[in-house]
């Protein structure tokens, strides 16, 4: 692993320290995603409308190591809301972070809370 995929751990409900104002939920596409920058950290942010749920995970590829999750297409595996990966098609799961082909470590996620039309972040620093 290398020293930037090293930033992102995921975080769980219990340990959000600081919700983070990410922007207006207009400003996030209906089915699919954008990236948010919270301190040195790129978030994908997915609106999943046709869940009416919110989504997100690191923004970096963990096997191309760009950062483009965010680009990917979102839908779901086996009722497991997941994004595949723009660049080689590797999916992940949206709600544990775990590589749904087998192939890659999972990646980073974080709870979505919405308030008064806005997008929060949960991160534990």
């Amino acid at each position: 692993m290398n020293a930037i995929a090293e930033k992102y751990k995921t975080v769980k409900i219990d340990d959000v320290k600081v919700w983070f104002k990410a922007a207006h939920v207009n400003d996030f596409p209906e089915d699919g995603g954008a990236c948010v920058k919270y301190k040195d950290l790129q978030i994908a942010v997915f609106n999943f409308k046709r869940l009416n749920s919110w989504f997100a995970c690191q923004n970096l590829s963990p096997e191309k190591e760009e950062m483009v999750l965010s680009r990917g297409m979102i839908g779901d595996h086996k009722g497991i809301p997941m994004v595949a990966c723009p660049l080689h098609k590797k999916t992940f799961s949206l709600e544990t972070g775990e590589n749904l082909n087998g192939e890659l470590e999972p990646i980073a996620i974080y709870p979505v809370k919405i308030e008064e039309e806005n997008v929060y972040i949960g991160f534990s620093e």
